[in-house]
């Protein structure tokens, strides 16, 4: 070692340099300038604007690119704790959806998923959650996810290129507001050349940013590891998805929707069992995204329907965010994972079981680290005793500090109910069977009184036990109220088949004035008592709140009381005729309070079931769950009180305040004129005030003169000059008052400089700020409110995790339910549950080969809906006609009339004429928003009307056969119609016969051969469908085959049908008949004077050649036909010589030219070659004689 460090040399420290321009550089900066500044300061000119044209662009510039950056600013409307971030991952089949889902949860949760079966929600940070979705192939689920999508990865192929499920995904989007989208390139590693992975990669990158924006983030996957992606290139893309921001849209933003993640059939089963096609009532769950949605409120759900909310609450937060720790990342327990459709999230609830997953990693920590949803299932594993054993050693307790119950006393209550029994008894006054009730106790025991005495001795241990603990605290209380109170429970609990009543009801018998009091029935008294305004909640909790009313009766009824003088009960019973005038105060007050219980709620009449105010902290710890399933709710004694608190209708005596003391009048003096306000209140401050400003005024009628302040105060002063301590207390008055002026108009100068002194503050900046100040006053309204009670007054608001109810839901829902496909709940705003007539403006996309036909079925997205419609096309001409239209023009806008649902104006919609199955071509017909809600526009189309006439008189004519009632001639008097030929007329009068003639006069005189034609409009009516689609329903690997209403063409082709074509649309074949033409006859004397060679020549026709000059046939010997066939084949081959002589020559003939053409070409080239080297010599000697001849001149001068 020592040998090694003996040979690593030391380095040489370094040496910092002292001069040149760096050390300048270095000292100019702790200095505090900068050598820029220096040169700046002693050469100003070089610095300054050289051109103003350039720096005018380049401010115009600055000022455009910053300009660019600004958006119209929102409202934040997110919830503190907003929903987790919808991402979509789109992609045509087997391009790595599921692949880069799982990685990317991985990535997240360190946690691996098989299957990607609906949505999945994790924990992505502190204040992020995200949910993935997996959207396939069908044009459905394409549409549906677009308009709930905040994040959209589109997966491309890099190998194969761009798909056309890309490109209408992109199209879809752009028409529902559009999303954040990024790219993602996949099969990378399939390039084997660098080059072409390049040329690729920038091909499809501009390509992109052609379809989406200049700049859009497009991330590449190289390649696959173990068939993951690989973990660097995962994380990059997590760490993008994490920082992301979003930008609010607008149908989104205005709409609450809900992206379903767990459903569950709520129907009877004994109902299904006996009728399978029933409806079903279905309870779906998931995060609450948009905006506030509203209980019994009407909500459609794409691919089944419209519904209405049967219930709707919210539910603990399954993948809620972490606590608020200053720490930078999360820990394994808060990478929460949930998916229930795939199986993941604790507890996962089926058809006919209850599954609760254990994660491996998290089953051998100790108890305290267990989660709350797996208690249950530890507490389970750990049991060592069997569930009877268990239930025979348990007690309960039905209240608070009331003594435990256990199974023997359940067995002698059970005997006791046994007691009664039923026997038919004929009673012969009413003629009818009576049901006698039979006690057992009355049959077995001989002395009645006897069994009595023990039940009531029993009865009253029995209600002294369950009364004791609420009589623990009240010591204060007399032994006469004591003795009162446990007679009064003897006699209510003496009863075995009477209710355990309140103990303030016990009370009121007990001090009864007659007999009739004390025989009133429970049932008149509660009816009595109960108004039936209150609330849900104080019905179940009456027995919660008996001792509560108790503590405050007692402390009301203690001093009317003990003023009462009898001691015995001897001395009762013989005054009883003058009872009814004894407490008569106690009694008022009873009334009282009664009364003002029985006033109406009116939170109630107007919100519904009133929610109850949480008490405080304590009681929100004593509430406790049992394996994060159940929870122990426990009676509150106060909340009766704490709600009636809230409700300004309702107000409450309290009795037991002493309205005589000295103390409690002091504590309300201040609320009357007379107490001691504000500063700013006080209204002896305010008119001091008042006095000084206005001064001395005169009153006109009466000619009285009041003075202001300062001269009663000069006047005081003259008059008490003695008294000092008065003068130094008025002095510090009125220096209180002049600061207070002073700091008044200090405020006033500030705010209107703040408002007119704004330098560098823009529209845009005021208008954030407003926005800005607007979220936070949206926040802070409802901040301090807990949820029951506030989910009433504004609904439930985004981010909650909600359960909503609806009921009359199709049983092909539950039945054909398939995970893979996604359930989005979009609420309804007012209006648009109803059906009616939609004006729009539709562009048929420029990528559809067809043009798109009028009455052709057409499938839509509008809103939240999908559905089948009949539009109408049409086009508005100059003089504001809407002329009907038979096809959609090819490159511009048209308008269009439906029937369909009530969407706002300026929502977007995209038509498809099909969502069957894949097609190969571009599915997505038209696009276009909406314009109008009403009946308003009129379609017309052309209608022409043929006449002929029949009696032509000048310029008037007869015309029939164009009406056939004199009615209808009469509605077109007056009306212009024209002729086949162009003359021009109007219609005049009717005429008697025949039907539906007329008169009328042309521009010119007829003939009966023109046709007369009147060009009329005729208004046509939309036809009324609305079919939604309902694709959800269709059995699970069909649901991307719904049909509806086929086209006439459709239909056709289906049945076979060929169109018949018009008979007088045919072409016929031309029949002519030949054509026969004259002798030309010349006359002599035109013939004398032609020439010669125009003259006509008269030779005669030859006749036919006579037989006997006609030559005859030759018939060759056998020897003359050899000689002759070998001369004719010594001529072929002779032929064929001289042709292949020539062929040759010719050839040769050929390259003989060639040669001779490149001899010339050189030759040609020599030539040049010599004339350049000609014209050199030539021009050098000009230049030496023009030099001569220079240098000759300059000698010469």
């Amino acid at each position: 070692m020592r040998r090694m460090d003996a040979k690593v040399k030391k380095q040489r420290p370094h040496q910092q340099k002292h001069s040149g321009p760096k050390a300048e550089r270095k000292k100019l900066k702790k200095q505090g300038g900068s050598a820029g500044q220096d040169e700046r300061k002693r050469n100003p000119k070089a610095f300054a604007v050289q051109s103003a044209v350039r720096m005018a662009k380049t401010f115009h510039r600055a000022q455009d690119i910053k300009t660019k950056k600004h958006h119209i600013p929102h409202v934040d409307r997110t919830p503190l704790e907003p929903p987790p971030i919808v991402i979509v991952v789109v992609g045509p089949p087997k391009v790595g959806k599921s692949t880069l889902i799982r990685c990317l949860i991985k990535n997240f949760t360190r946690q691996k998923l098989g299957d990607i079966c609906g949505p999945v929600t994790i924990v992505s940070g502190k204040k992020r959650r995200l949910t993935f979705v997996e959207c396939n192939n069908d044009i459905n689920t394409m549409i549906d996810l677009a308009k709930v999508a905040d994040l959209v990865l589109m997966l491309i192929d890099a190998s194969f290129g761009f798909e056309m499920e890309t490109f209408e995904f992109l199209n879809i989007c752009q028409v529902h507001g559009f999303p954040r989208i990024m790219g993602v390139l996949t099969h990378l590693d399939s390039f084997k050349n660098n080059k072409t992975l390049r040329k690729t990669k920038k091909n499809l990158k501009h390509r992109f940013w052609t379809e989406v924006y200049q700049g859009a983030k497009l991330f590449y996957l190289s390649g696959m590891v173990y068939g993951e992606y690989q973990t660097q290139e995962v994380k990059n893309l997590g760490r993008f998805i994490s920082v992301m921001k979003f930008r609010p849209l607008v149908w989104q933003t205005t709409h609450p929707y809900v992206l379903v993640d767990r459903m569950e059939d709520l129907t009877d089963p004994e109902r299904v069992r006996t009728d399978p096609k029933c409806d079903r009532t279905v309870s779906l769950y998931g995060y609450l995204r948009g905006t506030l949605m509203k209980n019994k409120g009407q909500v459609h759900i794409p691919g089944i329907g419209d519904f209405q909310v049967a219930d709707l609450n919210f539910l603990p937060d399954p993948c809620s965010l972490p606590d608020a720790q200053k720490k930078r990342a999360l820990n394994e327990k808060e990478r929460l994972l949930y998916a229930p459709m795939a199986g993941v999230g604790g507890v996962v609830y089926d058809k006919d079981a209850v599954y609760i997953d254990l994660p491996a990693s998290h089953v051998n920590q100790q108890q305290e680290e267990v989660r709350p949803t797996t208690e249950l299932v530890q507490s389970l594993i750990d049991t060592h005793a069997t569930l009877d054993t268990k239930m025979a050693g348990s007690k309960m307790s039905l209240f608070s500090g009331s003594a435990g119950l256990d199974p023997s006393d359940v067995e002698e209550q059970s005997k006791l109910m046994q007691g009664l029994q039923e026997e038919q008894v004929w009673d012969a006054h009413t003629k009818r069977n009576r049901r006698k009730v039979v006690f057992t106790e009355q049959v077995d025991d001989s002395d009645g009184t006897s069994s009595a005495s023990d039940d009531e001795d029993g009865g009253a241990e029995e209600c002294d036990q369950g009364e004791q603990g609420e009589d623990e605290d009240e010591e204060s209380l007399s032994a006469f109220l004591k003795e009162k109170r446990a007679r009064s429970e003897t006699k209510a609990c003496s009863a075995p088949l009477a209710k355990k009543t309140k103990v303030g009801e016990e009370e009121r018998p007990a001090f009864a004035d007659s007999e009739d009091e004390l025989q009133m029935s429970e049932e008149e008294a509660g009816r009595a008592r109960d108004s039936g305004h209150c609330s849900e909640e104080e019905e179940d909790n009456d027995e919660g709140d008996a001792a509560s009313e108790d503590e405050e009766e007692d402390g009301a009824l203690e001093g009317a009381l003990e003023k009462q003088t009898m001691s015995d009960e001897e001395e009762e019973e013989g005054k009883g005729s003058l009872r009814w005038k004894e407490g008569l105060q106690a009694k008022a007050l009873q009334a009282f309070l009664r009364q003002q219980e029985a006033a109406p709620n009116l939170r109630k009449l107007v919100y519904g079931s009133v929610a109850e105010a949480d008490g405080s902290a304590e009681e929100e710890e004593e509430e406790e769950q049992l394996g994060g399933l159940f929870r122990v709710s426990r009676p509150q004694n106060n909340r009766k009180m704490q709600t009636n608190a809230v409700d300004c209708s309702r107000f409450d005596t309290d009795a037991s305040r002493d309205w005589d003391s000295e103390e409690m009048l002091n504590s309300i003096r201040d609320c009357f004129v007379t107490g001691k306000w504000d500063e700013g209140q006080d209204a002896a401050v305010l008119l001091k005030e008042d006095e000084e400003m206005y001064g001395d005024f005169e009153d006109l009628e009466t000619g009285e003169v009041h003075s202001g302040q300062s001269e009663q105060f000069t006047e005081e002063q003259n008059s008490a000059s003695n008294d000092d301590e008065a003068e130094e207390s008025m002095k510090v008055d009125d220096e209180v008052q002049k600061n207070k002026r002073l700091e008044k108009k200090r405020r006033l100068k500030e705010r209107f400089n703040s408002e007119y002194d704004d330098g560098d503050a823009t529209y845009f900046d005021d208008l954030k700020e407003e926005m800005q100040k607007q979220a936070e006053l949206n926040r802070a309204e409802f901040e301090d409110v807990d949820d029951d009670t506030r989910v009433q007054y504004e609904g439930f608001r985004p981010g909650m995790y909600i359960r909503v109810e609806i009921s009359s839901v199709p049983c092909e829902l539950v039945t054909n339910f398939d995970p893979h496909y996604p359930i989005v709940l979009g609420g309804l705003g007012a209006g648009e549950g109803n059906v009616g007539y939609l004006q729009m403006r539709l562009k048929k996309h420029r990528w559809h080969g067809r043009i798109l036909k009028t009455r052709d079925p057409l499938i839509m997205s509008l809103g939240w809906r999908r559905f089948q419609t009949i539009p109408l096309y049409y086009i508005e001409d100059h003089n504001g006609r809407n002329r009907l239209l038979k096809y959609t023009p090819q490159h511009m806008h048209c308008g269009a009339a439906i029937w369909g649902p009530v969407t706002p104006q300026g929502t977007g919609f995209l038509a498809v004429q099909s969502v069957t199955g894949t097609n190969a071509k571009f599915r997505i017909a038209a696009t276009g928003v909406v314009l109008d809600l009403d009946k308003s526009v009129t379609i017309v189309k052309k209608l022409k009307l043929i006449g002929y006439p029949y009696k032509i008189f000048k310029n008037t004519c007869f015309v029939k056969d164009m009406f056939s009632t004199v009615l209808e001639v009469a509605k077109f008097e007056g009306a212009s119609i024209r002729t086949v030929s162009g003359v021009r007329g109007q219609i005049k009068k009717a005429l008697s016969a025949p039907p539906g003639a007329y008169r009328a006069t042309f521009e010119d005189r007829l003939l009966m051969s023109d046709i007369v034609f009147l060009r009329s409009w005729y208004p046509v009516s939309v036809p009324q469908l609305y079919n939604p689609v309902t694709s959800l329903l269709l059995p699970a690997g069909q649901k991307d085959h719904w049909t509806g209403m086929r086209t006439l063409g459709q239909l056709k082709h289906d049945l076979g049908i060929r169109n018949k074509p018009n008979a007088d649309s045919l072409y016929k074949p031309v029949v002519r008949a030949p054509r026969r033409f004259n002798p030309l006859h010349i006359p002599r004397e035109l013939q004398k004077a032609l020439p010669f060679k125009s003259k006509p020549k008269l030779q005669h026709p030859r006749g036919k050649t006579p037989r006997d000059l006609q030559r005859p046939c030759v018939i060759r010997e056998p020897h003359e036909r050899k000689v002759a066939a070998l001369l004719h084949a010594l001529s072929t081959v002779h032929h064929h010589k001289r042709k292949k002589v020539h062929v040759a020559q010719h050839a040769k003939h050929k390259e003989f030219l060639q040669q001779k053409e490149k001899q010339e070409e050189a030759k040609l080239l020599r030539q040049k070659e010599a004339r350049k080297k000609l014209y050199r010599v030539m021009g050098q000697m000009d230049k030496k004689k023009q030099r001569s001849s220079l240098k000759g001149a300059a000698q010469d001068q």
